[in-house]
């Protein structure tokens, strides 16, 4: 009688896993596409207690059967690429390495949370302004004679702040009935948009920023994908008086439609924008 050949019993135990080689996972809303190994190519991390000490049946899975990861779809990339080779590759003016870190302590990765710590530790201790790391002027030699002739001729309580244009736009809605006495259904402001510098948007709004939507632009670059997030004008206007900023400009569109074809009812649509500025 044969012998079975030690290689095919090896291979037959790796053929017994209850996860196929190509997996695809759904995180956050992202869909990503990599090999069994690369999720267990860290020994310890939550992706390989998923696929190593549970069934497949007991992992959640979206509507089309992909393993689903309730976390942050867009920093998942950078978790995953450094399972691929355990080295940290980040764009040139990342902001979002606060939060690659929680996404790395949630994913158990270690040795990817040191590499992150340093870079937080470094920022952190600029201060509190977070435009005070922005590389607008390559050199350190002309970076402090502009802040020493700028703190000479500024007004007190002004120094080191830059001047420019942000402007905040919203769109905004009400129901008018057929009595224009009778008190309109106002919606409530969905969302505000911020347009301008990306340093002096994080300058003035800092943490109420959201800038999932242009997370890579550098600071000396505009964007006009930013938002905020909260929704309450009078709220954003406080943060641009506090910094300095006076309005200098504001417009507004509107359209009108009629709410049912057998009622006078008619919903106004209107677009907003304010321009702040300051010297």
């Amino acid at each position: 009688m044969a012998l079975a050949d030690p290689g095919s019993c090896a291979k037959g135990s790796e053929d017994s896993s209850p996860f196929p080689d190509i997996i695809e996972l759904n995180v956050g809303g992202q869909v990503y596409i990599t090999r069994l190994p690369t999720l267990l190519s860290v020994p310890g991390s939550r992706l390989w207690e998923m696929f190593t000490q549970q069934s497949a049946r007991s992992l959640a899975r979206d509507s089309k059967g992909r393993f689903f990861v309730d976390r942050d779809g867009f920093l998942f990339r950078y978790i995953l690429d450094y399972m691929r080779d355990q080295q940290l590759v980040l764009p040139e003016h990342f902001p979002e390495r606060g939060r690659l870190q929680r996404e790395a302590e949630y994913f158990m990765l270690p040795e990817l949370v040191k590499l992150l710590v340093p870079k937080l530790s470094e920022q952190n201790s600029l201060g509190d302004d977070p435009c005070q790391s922005d590389p607008e002027e390559p050199s350190p030699g002309a970076d402090a004679a502009r802040s020493l002739g700028s703190a000479a001729a500024a007004p007190p309580g002004t120094e080191g702040r830059r001047a420019g244009f942000i402007t905040i736009g919203y769109r905004g809605s009400y129901t008018l009935g057929r009595d224009s006495q009778t008190d309109a259904k106002f919606r409530r402001v969905a969302r505000i948009m911020v347009c301008g510098k990306t340093s002096l948007a994080k300058e003035v709004f800092g943490d109420t920023l959201n800038e999932s939507r242009d997370p890579d632009r550098p600071p000396e670059r505009y964007t006009s994908r930013y938002y905020l997030k909260f929704t309450f004008l009078e709220q954003a206007f406080d943060k641009l008086a506090d910094a300095g900023f006076h309005m200098v400009a504001c417009n507004s569109t509107g359209t009108c439609a009629f709410a049912h074809e057998q009622t006078d009812d008619r919903i106004w649509t209107s677009y907003t924008e304010y321009v702040f500025y300051r010297e």
